[in-house]
């Protein structure tokens, strides 16, 4: 063999080893993250969620990729948007939300669906247990079964009157537990409640109209993916009607709104990043039991009381964990 064949060949499979290595390296994760709600104004779940995956030893660009699906308010378009997804071949879905994580279900069966949600998960119907919830899905849930804890809350701050309202979504999945529970909380401190509608911003409006007609001295806002995703719009509309309103998560007392109490969404989005690390690391959804919130927030609004000239009792202000002046 002549000295420059023999250089060429030496050169051309010096110059083959790296894609040969290239190729057998394995192709970098996919993540699939879905929402019902706009991406605007949430970016700060994204950022938490993403803190989970760097605890976890995931770092988006470097050795796992998102990829973003919001809905804009829109339920029907989350079956094609996880659909989408799975024509990607993610490795994994986030279902932000008990209407993302119902699509993304109903998409898949093998492919692992880590939910955050503020409902019960077995009673919507996504897993059959908490400890083993079995299956493609595990997840993590806030604010569950609080709404007899914020009624009592409201009532605190509006002793006197004899009506509080309650604003519902009615595209809520369990709309009707969740009004069995605060019509039996209502009955227990003795006063009467008004259920009150809203299931697009357009009613919003009428549904507070109505809440100033029956003369309601109190306002609660329950937990409901697309009341927080309008959460700017309802606090206007309380401060507008100068109607008391306690609220599921501090988001809404960061804004302008009264009292919020539950448990942190922000810490929610990074347990879940912390779930999908170890899924993609090979442990199975259906073995990993659902985590419950366990952090909770009591956040006083005292710019929006005064305001409202509503006196805050000593006994919430000495527990908050945070007062806006």
């Amino acid at each position: 063999m002549k000295r420059r064949e023999f250089i060429t060949l030496v050169g051309g499979g010096a110059a083959a080893w790296p894609l040969a290595a290239r190729a057998q390296q394995p192709a970098m994760p996919v993540i699939g993250f879905l929402r019902s709600t706009p991406a605007t104004g949430f970016a700060y779940i994204v950022d938490h969620f993403r803190q989970g995956l760097n605890d976890a030893g995931f770092v988006e660009g470097k050795n796992v990729a998102i990829e973003y699906r919001w809905a804009d308010n829109q339920q029907d378009r989350l079956p094609g948007l996880a659909a989408d997804l799975m024509r990607r071949q993610v490795a994994a879905i986030v279902g932000a939300g008990v209407p993302a994580a119902r699509a993304g279900k109903a998409a898949t069966a093998t492919t692992p669906i880590v939910f955050v949600i503020g409902a019960d998960p077995v009673r919507v119907g996504l897993v059959a247990s908490i400890n083993r919830p079995g299956g493609n899905i595990t997840g993590v849930v806030f604010s569950v079964e609080l709404v007899a804890k914020l009624l009592g809350m409201l009532h605190e701050l509006v002793p006197k009157a004899s009506i509080i309202a309650v604003l519902r979504d009615p595209n809520r999945p369990d709309v009707e537990s969740q009004s069995r529970d605060l019509e039996e909380a209502a009955r227990a401190i003795g006063r009467q409640i008004l259920m009150v509608n809203a299931a697009n911003e357009r009613e919003f409006h009428a549904a507070f109209a109505k809440v100033v007609q029956a003369g309601a001295g109190g306002l609660l806002i329950p937990g409901s993916v697309f009341f927080f995703s309008q959460r700017r719009l309802l606090v206007a509309l309380a401060a507008r009607h100068a109607l008391p309103t306690v609220y599921n998560l501090r988001e809404y007392a960061e804004v302008g709104g009264l009292v919020s109490y539950g448990q942190s969404q922000s810490d929610a989005y990074r347990r879940a990043g912390v779930y999908v690390g170890r899924i993609l690391k090979g442990e199975k959804p259906g073995d990993l039991p659902v985590e419950l919130g366990t952090k909770f927030e009591l956040v006083i609004n005292l710019a929006t009381a005064k305001a409202f000239g509503v006196e805050i009792p000593p006994t919430l202000l000495a527990i908050a964990d945070e007062v806006i002046e």
